[in-house]
């Protein structure tokens, strides 16, 4: 295989993908770097204002792919199902679909003053809502497009959580593990039932600074670590939080033919994380 061979498969021009969670700040930057390389990109968000605030930072250009603001819920289906005919209709097709929405809700997490005996069941719902049926929900709704054409991609975000479950935050560290498991389900399921182009993976980010966690691995007015922060470097062997781009290889290569061979894997992106033993 030569040097042309091998630059085309990370090529994306005339293929479209739809990111969940779009405007996050994982998922912002999955965008850009996917217009930049040819692709059609839906940056699909529940808040379209959030949105355009990437606008500026989207390649344009000679070359580049485009782009388009879409609004949809991950919990609704009949939002995402609106949202897929409005995909279709700009772009024409969907190729690839890229799971980025997610999070956790401080009412469940434990602390000080937060009981785990305590915590409210309706903020444990939230949590394993947002992050399993919401993953599961456009997985159905764009899975559909997939098994019409017999061929797709569908890239989930796990977590570390899911590995080695996190002090703290029980219902997100269960969530992300079902994550995990859904997509070796899905894997297996897409490949015998509608064709074995189907491809379905998931990442799994270590510890990167979000606006969901910033504040609970820097103090807000320093910036220094917390406690909470310093521990969790010590036990990275890279020794620094990830940058939203540090995911973006491994994104291209799960969405890409490179991986063609690939499916129902969690890959890890994590600084050594799952490695290191602590000692």
């Amino acid at each position: 295989m030569n040097l042309e061979e091998l630059t085309r498969w990370y090529d994306f021009h005339g293929r479209a993908v739809v990111i969940t969670g779009g405007a996050g700040v994982l998922g912002g930057e999955m965008a850009c770097a996917l217009v930049g390389c040819g692709a059609d990109v839906a940056i699909l968000d529940r808040d379209p204002a959030m949105a355009e605030k990437l606008v500026h930072r989207i390649p344009t250009g000679p070359g580049v792919g485009r782009y388009a603001i879409v609004y949809g819920d991950v919990l609704d289906r009949g939002k995402l199902e609106a949202a897929r005919e409005r995909i279709v209709a700009e772009f024409g097709r969907v190729d690839a679909l890229v799971n980025a929405a997610g999070g956790n809700d401080p009412r469940a997490t434990t602390g000080p003053t937060a009981s785990f005996f305590d915590l409210p069941p309706e903020a444990l719902r939230q949590v394993l809502d947002l992050n399993l049926t919401g993953t599961v929900l456009p997985s159905q709704v764009f899975g559909k497009v997939f098994a019409a054409q017999r061929a797709g991609v569908i890239v989930n975000i796990s977590s570390m959580n899911a590995l080695r479950p996190l002090t703290r935050i029980p219902a997100y560290s269960a969530a992300k593990a079902a994550v995990s498991n859904f997509t070796q389900w899905l894997a297996v399921h897409m490949a015998q039932e509608y064709g074995p182009a189907i491809r379905v993976n998931a990442l799994a980010p270590g510890f990167f600074l979000t606006e969901q966690n910033r504040f609970l691995l820097t103090e807000r007015g320093s910036g220094e670590l917390t406690a909470r922060g310093r521990s969790i470097i010590g036990h990275t062997p890279m020794a620094r939080f990830g940058a939203p781009e540090d995911l973006l290889g491994t994104l291209l290569w799960l969405l890409s033919p490179a991986s063609a061979f690939v499916t129902g894997v969690v890959v890890p992106v994590d600084g050594g994380f799952a490695a290191f033993s602590g000692v």
